[in-house]
């Protein structure tokens, strides 16, 4: 494991010499496209698929699995077109970093979360600004993550040579895919050993002060949720509900906390053999519209006990920001579930 971390640090610091090394033509992974059937949404969703240099020559060896998630109106091949992410994990793999399979799913706007209630399917068919066909866009059911931790999952470690276990599995996502990453490993985490967000929504109730300092403000009625949601609001009212039931259901600082006692509990009456508590790492701009969302939970987590690494880097909410971290989060997924 420690030379695995000495390996991805050297990774890091390469910069620029990794493009050089694309341009004389070394090994280089393989992006593709799957259409799958989501039985959790009752539709065909696009998935792409990043194979490492070796998965074609080294034909019985089996890779980690790492979901990677988009932002709101982004798509499925938002972290290969503006994340560069198959390239920054060629050059991390050509370093001497472990190799792995990465799955980018098509999440729509859809939150990677159990709707409280189900959207306006009819709006959603006549809406004429969407961006993708209604037979995959306008699902009938909202289970997203179930989409994501039982489809996704399951079709990656049928269709390719996983290693088709926990301790071989994490998630990472940006913006709604950050919020993504951590709930669904926190809501599934006999599937993911680690997750990482990078500048998520991951203090939905937030309301100040701002900037943050302790005590915090939170949302406690329907206007305020309101106000805490901004122009999400149209998104979470659906997402999370109209109370704060709903909202902290769906909250990762209240997720934590609750699996958390959870397993205390299970281990206080002699119950062993859970899963624990998934790593998690979280950055954010310090000029990012959420930045107080991420030091709220950072401070959350820090009351809890909860172990977790969080970042402030200069930047915003931007794919310049996302492009430019994306090797962080990948160390440390790949720090906690190669080689295991």
């Amino acid at each position: 494991m420690m030379r695995a971390a000495r390996l991805l640090a050297c990774a890091l610091s390469l910069g620029s010499a990794s493009v050089s090394w694309a341009q004389t033509g070394a090994a280089t992974g393989t992006v593709r496209t799957d259409t799958i059937w989501s039985p959790s949404l009752g539709a065909y969703k696009a998935l792409v698929v990043y194979l490492p240099p070796s998965y074609q020559t080294a034909n019985r060896a089996r890779f980690p699995l790492l979901v990677y998630l988009h932002g709101r109106t982004g798509s499925e091949r938002n972290w290969v077109d503006a994340g560069r992410l198959n390239q920054t994990m060629d050059s991390l793999v050509r370093a001497g970093a472990p190799e792995a399979i990465i799955a980018m799913p098509d999440g729509d706007d859809g939150w990677y979360a159990t709707w409280n209630q189900l959207g306006d399917a009819n709006a959603c068919r006549a809406d004429t600004a969407r961006r993708e066909a209604a037979a995959t866009y306008c699902v009938p059911w909202t289970r997203y993550d179930d989409y994501i931790a039982r489809d996704i999952v399951s079709h990656m470690d049928t269709r390719y040579r996983t290693i088709a276990r926990r301790e071989s599995r994490g998630i990472a996502g940006l913006s709604m895919g950050g919020f993504g990453a951590l709930t669904v490993a926190l809501q599934y985490p006999e599937l993911f050993a680690a997750a990482a967000s990078h500048s998520g929504i991951v203090s939905p109730r937030y309301l100040g002060p701002k900037p943050f300092v302790s005590p915090p403000r939170y949302a406690n009625t329907t206007a305020e949720l309101q106000a805490a949601a901004q122009n999400l609001w149209s998104d979470l009212r659906w997402v999370m509900g109209k109370d704060t039931i709903g909202w902290n259901a769906r909250d990762p600082g209240h997720m934590a906390q609750r699996l958390q006692q959870r397993l205390q509990q299970r281990a206080a009456a002699g119950v062993t053999g859970e899963p624990p508590l998934p790593q998690l790492m979280f950055d954010v701009g310090v000029a990012d519209v959420y930045v107080d969302q991420n030091r709220d939970l950072h401070a959350t987590l820090t009351r809890l006990g909860v172990p977790h690494r969080y970042a402030e880097w200069p930047g915003a909410h931007s794919w310049s920001y996302w492009q430019a971290h994306a090797a962080e989060s990948l160390q440390f997924l790949l720090g906690h579930v190669a080689g295991r």
